[in-house]
């Protein structure tokens, strides 16, 4: 069944090209269109959406308000951000947006945001078995593309303390502070799959290399205890447990 989509935007060639990229997914169907926040409003109101593609800044409300709004539902369509600012990031990601494009983006970066808002949710996912391996002779260092205004930066694997998932959103706890990132936490997963990175929880993926301490928690399960200036935490689930004494040779 294809998802049925409303576009957001007060800009009418906005809309025009989000329609023309959107037309090239079999799995989505445009039924909508809204240039402001109370035409959008009115029409959510009026139809079950599956999806909502959002422009930020609009005549009479921004495209926050509405997240706010949808929030509030019982079963709210999945929200993707589609705008020029990069500004409004965090605060989007913490109204549960599925993800946050700024303009212009193209097909391939638009096909990456549907599949993590149309795919199951986070908890109905298994993470998939670590696997350690050591890198080949000569291989070059796994780098993350990390999107910063109009400019995209290579962040190596050995400034990543650890990677975390939270509201729909990856992001990479580094030695100089936390960025934001496109990929989830399977897709970083399979980038940094080597023997330096363990996926310690369903929401945590660590770079043992910085790992200190194994702690005991009051629930009896296991935090590591990164070595980090923070001193930061990161929960190891049950079922992980012991494949990482395993592998650290416990």
């Amino acid at each position: 069944m294809r998802a049925r989509c409303l576009i957001v935007d007060d800009e009418a060639p906005a809309r025009a090209d989000l329609r023309f990229l959107l037309g090239r997914f079999d799995r989505v169907q445009v039924v909508g269109e809204a240039s402001n926040a109370e035409e959008a409003l009115l029409l959510l109101a009026s139809l079950d959406y599956d999806l909502v593609l959002l422009d930020i800044r609009m005549p009479g409300g921004t495209g926050l308000d509405i997240a706010r709004t949808l929030r509030g539902r019982s079963d709210p369509p999945k929200v993707i951000f589609t705008t020029a600012f990069p500004d409004h990031a965090v605060e989007a990601f913490d109204l549960d947006a599925a993800d946050y494009l700024v303009k212009p983006f193209d097909a391939e970066r638009l096909a990456r945001a549907l599949d993590r808002a149309l795919a199951p949710a986070p908890e109905e996912a298994t993470p998939s078995a670590p696997q350690h391996r050591s890198p080949e002779p000569g291989e070059a260092p796994h780098r993350i593309p990390v999107q910063k205004g109009d400019r995209t930066v290579l962040v190596s694997e050995s400034s990543i303390i650890y990677a975390g998932a939270a509201r729909g959103y990856s992001y990479l706890q580094l030695i100089d502070g936390r960025v934001l990132v496109s990929f989830s936490l399977n897709e970083l997963e399979r980038r940094l799959r080597g023997h330096h990175f363990f996926r310690a929880h369903r929401s945590y993926l660590v770079n043992l290399d910085y790992v200190s301490e194994l702690a005991p928690d009051f629930r009896g399960t296991l935090q590591l205890v990164m070595n980090d200036d923070r001193r930061s935490r990161v929960e190891v689930s049950r079922r992980q447990a012991r494949e990482l004494r395993r592998v650290l040779g416990l």
